[in-house]
């Protein structure tokens, strides 16, 4: 439950994140109400892409977002995307998603998975929280760059099917990313709370559905959404229940493709047939060019009948292929059908019938498939509510909770739910639930247990999360120790086991044993997650750089800009250069020259360039060129005139 606190302005603002599979988004709520921030090129949307590349001095220079993205074919094996499915999860839970991958995943600490890239003549590993920790530093600057003052804090959202180590992993990298993540919000539940502005002042209550499909995972969500109906009043968002898949999405899509492309090259080049879809044979920029055309294919079909694919296999030879519209929806129609499974559990769940709901939410762009529409329409028999940019609003409903917790935006109470059941294993490794699925949170629940030997000094508490009746079929969250007790008979002592989840959905263990006294405690670091000593070490390490990255990062986007502005001037001046007076000629030949020597410059070394240096020669160049442009513009209309 999230109460109002009170506004505090010397507390800055606090801004509302979507950190996607695919695309991520930063989000503001103010005067104006929410809206997204774009940035200098006017777009919302930042590509979950991150190219890593050597500096040139020993360190590693991040390029994140639409560069990254648009040139990931050739930088295959240094170019990390859809890495949220990755986040607080072993290198063995992503096994399936590793052969669609460019680039390497291999086991870390704990089984952890980490990304392996090859920088120059070294072997760099991240984990995916550092991974994101740069996408969400680059959500940070942007919003600080739009809104004049510097972000601190902000609202994340998760997919509500995200268990503790993937939160925690969440938290964790906005720490990396000098975020202090006041608040971890159910992706659906986001969705709901933008969907809510426009329903305050509704004459009555209405419970709606959320249909989140994303790049990398799938949520539902039934929401009881009571409007507040006079000022003064509060406004309730209730989640009833959730169910999901944090292994389903539009990347699967995209890989179902993939596969029959790769099938259909292998039997063209002659290969073996055995494991024919397999992309062992493929290397990574194949893989990953291969992904790009099933992205492409997928776009294209939600709005033609059909679409083609021209790929250069090699010198001799070309695939080519056209995909209808009904193929591809015949290809995915079974991951459909597994977000409706989804959708049936979490009626059956909130003890509800599709007659009872109001309104289904769209969320995610995968949801702009034809075919998931039509099937979520038939589905509730009711057309979803489409009114809301399904690639936005978890990001405004983000940023609605950010002004509710500050206090600029009063009258809202959030009430959210616990995804999975979380519990200890007991004796014979059964798995004790104490806090069930789709509790309200926070949540608070107190159980006691003894031991099953003689003279037992210490217990060992195993904290387990999932459905299953045994501990094994459930995913192992931590562990600790409670020693010190001293030795009784078997089923004397009073083991007191309280379970504590906040708002974040994130949970605390508490144990005392009643009769001696001796406590125990731990906010759980779940298998899967970092510990708290890597993540101070990446946190030290990211401020100790703090300084050096912001001035990389800027004399990087300058280079970038002079570069363009080196090229478009160019190229005009030497074709209209005879139009021109010599000595105005002469002066864009000396500052394009004065601006290409301090962009060599920031390539070879760029602490050899002093950024506020290299801003005043693009701008030098910008000034003088203008005249420049109104030749070529005049040129341009003399040649289009009869």
């Amino acid at each position: 439950m999230v109460g109002r606190m009170p506004g505090n302005p010397h507390h800055g603002v606090i801004v509302g994140i979507d950190l996607g599979t695919t695309n991520s988004l930063v989000a503001v709520c103010d005067e104006r109400g929410p809206r997204t921030i774009d940035d200098e090129r006017g777009e919302a949307l930042l590509p979950s892409v991150v190219r890593y590349e050597d500096d040139g001095a020993g360190s590693l220079r991040t390029v994140v977002g639409r560069d990254a993205a648009d040139y990931a074919i050739d930088h295959p094996l240094t170019t990390v995307s859809s890495v949220k499915r990755l986040m607080g999860r072993s290198a063995d839970d992503a096994a399936g998603d590793l052969p669609y991958l460019a680039y390497r995943v291999a086991p870390g600490e704990r089984g952890t998975a980490r990304v392996l890239l090859p920088i120059g003549d070294r072997q760099v590993t991240l984990s995916p929280e550092e991974v994101s920790a740069a996408i969400l530093r680059e959500l940070k600057d942007r919003a600080t760059r739009a809104l004049g003052e510097e972000v601190r804090r902000a609202v994340v959202t998760v997919p509500a099917y995200f268990d503790d180590a993937q939160r925690q992993a969440t938290r964790h990298a906005g720490r990396l990313a000098g975020l202090e993540v006041v608040r971890i919000v159910n992706e659906p539940t986001a969705a709901a709370l933008a969907y809510g502005i426009g329903v305050t002042g509704a004459p009555r209550e209405e419970t709606v559905v959320v249909y989140d499909l994303g790049g990398g995972t799938f949520d539902v969500s039934v929401l009881r959404i009571t409007p507040a109906q006079r000022e003064g009043e509060t406004a309730f968002f209730e989640t009833l229940s959730t169910a999901g898949d944090t292994r389903l999405g539009g990347d699967d899509a995209d890989h179902a493709l993939v596969t029959l492309f790769a099938s259909e090259v292998r039997a063209m080049l002659g290969l073996p047939a055995e494991g024919g879809a397999s992309l062992d044979a493929f290397p990574p920029a194949t893989r990953r060019a291969l992904l790009a055309f099933a992205r492409d294919v997928k776009h294209r079909l939600s709005d033609a009948d059909h679409a083609s694919v021209e790929i250069a296999v090699n010198e001799r030879d070309v695939y080519r292929r056209t995909v209808t519209r009904a193929e591809y929806e015949s290809m995915i129609r079974p991951l459909v059908d597994r977000t409706l499974d989804c959708c049936r559990r979490a009626l059956r769940d909130a003890r509800l019938d599709r007659a009872a709901i109001d309104a289904i939410i769209l969320v995610g762009g995968a949801t702009r498939t034809p075919l998931v529409r039509a099937a979520v329409a038939d589905f509730f028999a009711r057309e979803p509510y489409t009114a809301l940019d399904p690639d936005r609003v978890v990001a405004l409903g983000a940023a609605v909770q950010a002004a509710i917790l500050r206090g600029d935006r009063q009258g809202t109470l959030l009430l959210d739910v616990i995804p999975l059941s979380l519990g200890v294993e007991t004796v014979g490794g059964a798995a004790a639930k104490l806090i069930m699925r789709n509790s309200a949170v926070p949540a608070r629940a107190v159980e006691r247990f003894s031991t099953s030997v003689d003279a037992q000094t210490s217990i060992l508490l195993r904290i387990v999360q999932g459905e299953r009746e045994m501990a094994a079929d459930c995913r192992t969250l931590g562990e600790f120790h409670l020693r010190g007790i001293p030795p009784m008979p078997a089923g004397v002592p009073q083991l007191e086991v309280e379970f504590l989840v906040d708002a974040n959905g994130v949970l605390t263990v508490r144990a005392v044993e009643r009769r001696s006294g001796r406590r125990a405690s731990l906010q759980v670091v779940p298998n899967h997650g970092l510990s708290a000593d890597e993540v101070e070490r990446m946190e030290r390490e990211s401020l100790a750089h703090a300084r050096d990255d912001m001035t990389r990062h800027r004399i990087v986007d300058l280079v970038a800009n002079s570069r363009l502005d080196l090229k478009w001037i160019g190229e005009r001046l030497e074709r209209h250069r005879a139009e021109l007076d010599p000595a105005y000629a002469a002066s864009l030949d000396r500052h394009a020259a004065s601006l290409r020597s301090l962009v060599d410059a920031a390539d070879a070394d760029w602490r050899s360039v002093d950024p506020n240096t290299l801003h005043a020669a693009k701008e030098a160049l910008d000034r003088e060129s203008v005249r420049l442009q109104e030749v070529a513009i005049a040129a341009s209309l003399r040649s289009d005139t009869p």
